[in-house]
């Protein structure tokens, strides 16, 4: 977005400072439509930093999620991304990945969001 959406700013900083993740959302980002859940940004660093463990050939990238913050945001300021736990890429009557995947995005790439997910049918 060339404007911030202070609304959607706002939003997140509520997932932020509440450590929820139980607000469901629908964005548009280049032309893809992501609908999920937004976490917190240390919950969603957990949850991946897990994963990445499990991982045989993956497992030294924890370390990175693990780290508190990172260099994304500064404590305390204005959240810069969304981070979506259990989301899909919707794509025609489908949603990819099936599970839900964990996606990061940056809020000034964000042209159009709604409150709620999309549902979907793959049959």
């Amino acid at each position: 977005m060339s404007i911030p959406d202070d609304l959607l700013r706002d939003l997140a900083a509520m997932v932020e400072s509440e450590q929820t993740n139980q607000m469901s959302l629908t964005v548009v980002v280049n032309g893809a439509v992501i609908t999920g859940r937004l976490a917190p940004e240390r919950v969603w660093r957990q949850r991946v930093a897990e994963v990445l463990r499990d991982s045989d050939q993956l497992g030294p990238f924890a370390e990175v999620f693990g780290s508190p913050e990172g260099t994304a945001g500064q404590p305390g300021g204005p959240p810069s991304h969304l981070h979506f736990h259990v989301a899909r890429i919707l794509q025609g009557p489908v949603g990819i990945p099936e599970t839900g995947g964990m996606y990061r995005i940056a809020l000034d790439n964000v042209s159009a969001w709604t409150v709620g997910d999309f549902s979907y049918s793959d049959k």
